[in-house]
C-alpha cells in the first residue's frame, strides 16, 4: 500500500520516486547522502525515467514495427547504391531544412528497410514520427464519412513533424485516392520532411495514377527540395530464398 509521501509524489509527477520510495530512502541512508546529493538522486533519476517513458511512447506511436537494423544491409549485393547519400539520411541531415527523401528501388531490395531505419533514428533523436504504407493511408482517408472527420485526418498526416509513406506504386489509384495523397504531400510542402518509397521510377507514375496531371503535380512537390536515392539491382530476399531452395538437405532418418 502507497504512503502519504508516496501519493504527494505521485500526484506532483514523481512516479518513479513514488514507485521506488524505499529503495531510495534506503539508498541515501546507506551512502549517507545530503539533502542536496538527495535532490540531485532524485531530479536525475526523474528525467532519466521521463525520458524512458517518452522514448517509448514515441516508438509505439510511429508504428515502425519490426525491422533490420543497417548494421545487417549487405552493401555490396545492389548494383546502385550511392551510400554516403543514404547514409547522411540515415543521420537526418535532410530534416533541418524540410527536405524529403524518395527511396526508389525495385521489390526486395531494401528501400523499406532504410525507411524504416530513418524512422528509428528519428524517433531516438527525440522527432514524433509516423511510418505508414500509402494504402493504409489512403484508407484512412478514405474511410472519413464526413467532411469534418477528412479535415481532421489530413491535418493529422500533415503535421505529423515527420511521416513516411511506403510502398506508393504498388497499387493503382482512382481519383479520389490521388487526391488525398496530393493533399497530404501538398500540405506539408515546404513545411516538414516526407519520406516515401516508391517501386516505379517517375517516369512510370503516371500508369498507376487516373491522369498524367495528377502525377506531374504531385512528382514537382514531392522532388523539389528532395534526395533522390535510387538503388538497382537484384532481388535480395529472392536471394536468401533461392540459396535456401538450393542448399543441401540433411538426410531422413531411417
Amino acid at each position: 500500500m502507497a504512503t502519504p509521501l508516496a501519493e504527494h509524489l505521485a500526484a506532483l509527477g514523481l512516479r518513479y520516486t513514488a514507485a521506488h520510495l524505499d529503495d531510495v530512502i534506503a539508498l541515501a541512508t546507506k551512502r549517507r547522502w545530503s539533502t542536496t546529493q538527495l535532490l540531485e538522486h532524485l531530479v536525475e533519476t526523474e528525467q532519466q525515467e521521463r525520458t524512458r517513458r517518452s522514448l517509448e511512447r514515441r516508438l509505439a506511436r510511429s508504428r515502425i514495427g519490426r525491422f533490420t537494423l543497417m548494421t545487417e544491409f549487405d552493401w555490396s549485393w545492389p548494383k546502385r547504391a550511392d551510400r554516403p547519400a543514404i547514409e547522411a539520411a540515415l543521420r537526418l541531415d535532410f530534416l533541418a531544412e524540410a527536405r524529403n527523401i524518395v527511396l526508389v528501388a525495385p521489390q526486395g531490395l531494401g528501400k523499406t528497410m532504410i525507411a524504416q531505419n530513418i524512422a528509428h533514428a528519428a524517433v531516438f533523436a527525440g522527432r514524433h514520427v509516423l511510418f505508414t504504407t500509402a494504402a493504409q493511408l489512403l484508407l484512412d482517408l478514405g474511410s472519413q464519412d464526413s467532411a469534418r472527420g477528412l479535415a481532421r485526418r489530413l491535418n493529422y498526416y500533415a503535421n505529423r513533424p515527420l511521416l513516411l509513406i511506403d510502398e506508393v506504386g504498388y497499387l493503382s489509384y482512382d481519383g479520389r485516392a490521388a487526391d488525398l495523397l496530393f493533399q497530404v504531400v501538398s500540405r506539408r510542402y515546404e513545411r516538414r520532411s516526407l519520406v516515401l518509397t516508391t517501386n516505379l521510377p517517375f517516369s512510370d507514375w503516371p500508369t498507376i495514377f487516373p491522369n498524367a496531371a495528377t502525377a506531374t503535380a504531385l512528382i514537382d512537390r514531392l522532388v523539389h527540395h528532395a534526395d533522390i536515392l535510387t538503388l538497382e539491382g537484384d532481388s535480395y530476399r529472392r536471394r536468401i530464398a533461392e540459396a535456401k531452395r538450393k542448399s543441401p538437405r540433411p538426410p531422413a532418418d531411417g
